[in-house]
This record gives C-alpha cells, structure tokens and sequence, in this order.
C-alpha cells in the first residue's frame, strides 16, 4: 500500500508522458496532494476546475436514474490529455485522482491502465 505522495510519485515515474498529478477531494475542491513535472501548471487550480465537472456528471447521472460509477473521465486537448479518475475504495470515497499527460508522449491506454494501478495501491 502506497500513501498519497507515494501514489503520485508512481504515476509520475511510471506512466510515460505524465506532466502533473494530484489527489482531490471533490466536496471541497482540494488538492490533498499534488506533483507536478516539466511545464508544470498550477495544480490546485486544475483541482479545483475538475471538481466541477466530477459533480456536474455525478449529477446528471443521478438525474438520468444511471446506477453506475465513473470509471474515469477523459479531457482530450490539443496538446495533453487529462484523466479524472474517482477512487472506488470505502476509504478514497469523496476522492478522485486526476493526472495531466503530454498527448506527443503518452500512450492513452497504458495510461489508463497504470492509473488504474496507482489506484489499487493507494491506502488514503
């Protein structure tokens, strides 16, 4: 099991392409952790804008009766890819991982998958 700055460090060593990485709370908008590599940009910011769209689609799938969970949320710009990942764990409730990619350099899929990693270890 890997704490929160462990976690990061992970996503940001292991996953090729990574450029920032930050462990959210979404009731408040809080980065609890962040970690960020080349060309960095100011994470609680990306923190705090992600949270609303992880409570505008959390709504609209209660409001359209959809008993499922968000796996992750996929933001695809010009130049980075950005994953918004909520934790699934009875512990991470309230949590979601968000990692930014440099699209040249990453590999979506493996991204993914490795994110997916990064959450299995993570004790919060």
């Amino acid at each position: 099991m890997t704490d929160a700055a462990g976690a990061l460090k992970q996503a940001m060593t292991v996953i090729e392409g990574a450029i920032g990485a930050a462990l959210v709370d979404y009731n408040s908008g809080m980065a609890l952790a962040t970690l960020d590599g080349p060309g960095g940009f100011d994470l609680n910011i990306a923190a705090a804008g992600n949270t609303d769209v992880v409570r505008a689609k959390m709504r609209t799938m209660d409001m359209l009766g959809l008993g499922d969970g968000i796996e992750d949320i996929l933001i695809t710009l010009s130049s980075q890819y950005h994953l918004i990942r909520p934790l699934t764990g009875r512990s991470g409730k309230g949590l979601f991982l968000y990692l930014a990619l440099d699209k040249g350099r990453a590999n979506l899929a493996m991204a993914r998958h490795q994110l997916t990693k990064v959450e299995a270890e993570l004790e919060v």
